[in-house]
């Protein structure tokens, strides 16, 4: 059973999203909260294993509650806000968060980005990713020698910043599903990233978290 908190100013939205994924299988929200600093303190006193956040809020934002629920617990963030302002989405992935998702999806899409998440997977829809990235790729494109990567870790990297699936990077490079699977843990592992999207970040701007390579 997945532990779910929604975290909303607007009770309607808490509200609908209550009762809608109560009645799926294998989903139990908790509760809602109004704002970020609710949702932290929340977090903080019981076992929550995703939130459901909204950006803008009262009190606190869902951007600096995500850096602290992230810091502080083992809760796993997904943004779910009506705002696709580019400074929003890459603060709130480099405080953590795991999903990025705009509130028009229906349910279903919302659930599936759940489960996603719970298995260590990061949700971005493609219309968000691809308004990210043609932001981000203006810039001059970073050095990432100091990285010390070989060809083929750079040429994974430049994959997953293109948003291919592994199956297509496995297309493209010549190799299987399962390799390109390892080959982005262990690049994880390397740069002490958390998930795919920081990667794509990192290799697109050559920061994460606001720092330099």
């Amino acid at each position: 059973m997945i532990k779910i908190l929604v975290v909303d100013d607007n009770s309607f939205i808490t509200g609908g999203l209550e009762i809608i994924l109560g009645t799926m299988d294998g989903m139990e929200v908790l509760g809602a909260a109004e704002n970020g600093a609710e949702a932290v303190a929340f977090c903080q006193t019981h076992e929550v294993d995703a939130v459901l956040m909204d950006v803008r809020m009262p009190v606190m934002d869902g951007v600096e509650a995500t850096k602290q629920i992230t810091e502080t617990t083992q809760t796993k963030v997904i943004i779910l806000t009506t705002f696709d302002d580019d400074a929003f989405i890459l603060k709130a992935i480099e405080n953590g968060a795991k999903g990025y998702l705009l509130k028009n999806n229906d349910p279903q899409t919302i659930r599936n980005a759940i489960t996603s998440v719970m298995q260590n997977q990061s949700i971005m829809q493609d219309e968000i990713w691809d308004k990210v990235k043609s932001a981000l790729v203006s810039e001059v494109k970073p050095d990432l020698s100091s990285l010390q990567l070989t060809a083929r870790e750079l040429d994974v990297m430049k994959a997953v910043a293109s948003g291919l699936s592994n199956k297509e990077i496995a297309k493209n490079l010549f190799i299987s599903e399962g390799t390109v699977a390892n080959n982005i843990s262990a690049l994880l592992g390397k740069l002490g990233l958390d998930h795919r999207t920081q990667l794509a970040i990192l290799y697109l701007t050559g920061r994460v978290g606001g720092g330099e390579v």
